[in-house]
C-alpha cells in the first residue's frame, strides 16, 4: 500500500512537467466528444421519427439524458456533457469503485472524519468498528454521508479511496468527472455529468450486490450493540413506478436537485439522469423521461452511445491520460478541507508513471470544461 501511495504521488509530481513538454512540442492526439458527436449539443437533444412520434415532456432541469442500458443507446438528452456538482448521485461512483473490492464482512473503524460529517448520516460512533456490508446499505439507502467516508477509508484511506473513484472513472470513460469527496458534498473543481452519471448507473447494473440492495424497502443498521435503526430507501418510485429497480437521489443548495433511475419494463431497462433539476420534482420528471423511454425505444434514432469501459491493459503499456489532472485534484481537495488525493490508483499509477518516465504523453482533447446550462425545456 505504502509503494502504491508513493508511486501516486510520483505520478502527480511528474505529471505537470509532461504537461508542458507536451504543450511546447508534441502533437495533440484530438478525440472526439465521448458517446458521439451529436451529444456535444447544449440543448435537447432528439431525433424525432417521422411518424408515430411522442414528444419529450418539459424538464426543468439544466441537464439530463435517458438510455437503453442493455444497447447502450442513447434516446435524448440536455445538454448530457455540461459540468455540474453531483451532489449524493456521485456515491454510485463510490460503489462502483468500492464495492467490487471491498470484503463485505470486513469492519471498518470509524474515523473522527467520518463521525462528525453533516448532514445526511446513518450516525456512526468514532471508534466503534461496522460492517462494510451494513456501510453499503446505508449508502445506498439513505444516502448516508458518513458511510461514504467509512467505506473511502477502508480501501486503505480516505486519499486512496478517492484515487479509486477517479481511476474508475477513467476506466468507465466518464471524462466530465472531478471526485473531491465520497459523499458528493460540494466540493471545489468537484463536478460530473448526465452522461458520466448514466456511465456509473450502467457500470452499477453489473453488480448484483447494489441491486439487490437497492430492491430493499427498509433496512436494519447496527449502530451499536443492541441497537438498530431502520433504513428507509429514499427512492419513491420504488414500488410506486411500475418497472421501478433502482434510484439515487441527491441534493445540496448549489447542486439543486440531482437523480439517477433504473427501470425495467418487456425486456428492456432503461436509465435516466437528471442534474440541477427543481428541488422535490425530480422523481416526477424522472417518471415522465422514463416513460417517454418506454414509449420511444426502438422507434427515435439514437442521438449518441453510452461509451463502453476501457480494456484493462497489460502492465508498462502507455495509457491515454490527461497529464494536469492529479495536480489539479490535489489543490482542490487541499481547498475543501481534505488532504491532497491523487487521481489514479494502484496499477493505474504505475502504467502513468511508465508513461510519463519514458516521455510518452498523449494529450487527450475533450470537449472544453463548462458550466451548464439552464433548466428548462
Amino acid at each position: 500500500m505504502a509503494a502504491g501511495a508513493a508511486l501516486l504521488t510520483l505520478a502527480a509530481a511528474v505529471a505537470p512537467a509532461a504537461s508542458a513538454q507536451a504543450a511546447s512540442g508534441q502533437a495533440a492526439a484530438v478525440r472526439p466528444v465521448v458517446g458521439g458527436p451529436q451529444l456535444a449539443g447544449r440543448g435537447v437533444i432528439v431525433n424525432y421519427p417521422a411518424r408515430g412520434t411522442r414528444k419529450l415532456p418539459r424538464i426543468p432541469a439544466s441537464a439530463y439524458l435517458v438510455a437503453d442500458a442493455t444497447t447502450g443507446q442513447v434516446l435524448a438528452a440536455k445538454d448530457p456533457h455540461g459540468h455540474f456538482l453531483p451532489a449524493s448521485t456521485l456515491k454510485i461512483l463510490t460503489a462502483d469503485a468500492l464495492m467490487p473490492v471491498l470484503n463485505p464482512a470486513r469492519t471498518v473503524v470509524t474515523s473522527h472524519m467520518a463521525a462528525v460529517v453533516t448532514p445526511s448520516r446513518v450516525g456512526l460512533i468514532q471508534g466503534h468498528r461496522y460492517r462494510v456490508a451494513d456501510l453499503f446499505r446505508a449508502l445506498l439507502l439513505i444516502s448516508a454521508n458518513d458511510a461514504a467516508i467509512s467505506l473511502a477509508q477502508a480501501a486503505g484511506s480516505y486519499h486512496h479511496g478517492v484515487a479509486m473513484m477517479n481511476a474508475e472513472a477513467r476506466h468507465l470513460q466518464a471524462d466530465d468527472t472531478v471526485a473531491v469527496r465520497p459523499n458528493g458534498l460540494n466540493a471545489r473543481g468537484q463536478h460530473t455529468s448526465a452522461y458520466d452519471l448514466a456511465l456509473f448507473a450502467r457500470q452499477a447494473l453489473r453488480m448484483p450486490e447494489f441491486l439487490r440492495i437497492e430492491r430493499l424497502h427498509v433496512a436494519k443498521f447496527p449502530l451499536y450493540r443492541r441497537a438498530k435503526v431502520n433504513l428507509w430507501n429514499q427512492n419513491s418510485l420504488l414500488g410506486s413506478y411500475p418497472g421501478d429497480i433502482a434510484g439515487k437521489i441527491g441534493w445540496t443548495s448549489q447542486a439543486r436537485a440531482t437523480y439517477i433511475g433504473w427501470a425495467r419494463r418487456g425486456g428492456h431497462t432503461l436509465i435516466v439522469t437528471l442534474m440541477h433539476c427543481t428541488p422535490l420534482t425530480e422523481m416526477v420528471f424522472a417518471a415522465k423521461l422514463l416513460n417517454w423511454g418506454f414509449a420511444m425505444d426502438g422507434k427515435v434514432r439514437p442521438v449518441g452511445q453510452l461509451a463502453a469501459p476501457l480494456p484493462a491493459r497489460p502492465a508498462g503499456h502507455p495509457v491515454p491520460a490527461r497529464p494536469a489532472t492529479a495536480p489539479r485534484v490535489a489543490r482542490q481537495v487541499r481547498a475543501s478541507g481534505f488532504p491532497a488525493i491523487p487521481v489514479a490508483a494502484g496499477a493505474a499509477a504505475l502504467l502513468v508513471v511508465a508513461a510519463l518516465v519514458a516521455g510518452i504523453v498523449t494529450v487527450v482533447v475533450r470537449r472544453p470544461p463548462r458550466g451548464g446550462s439552464p433548466p428548462g425545456p
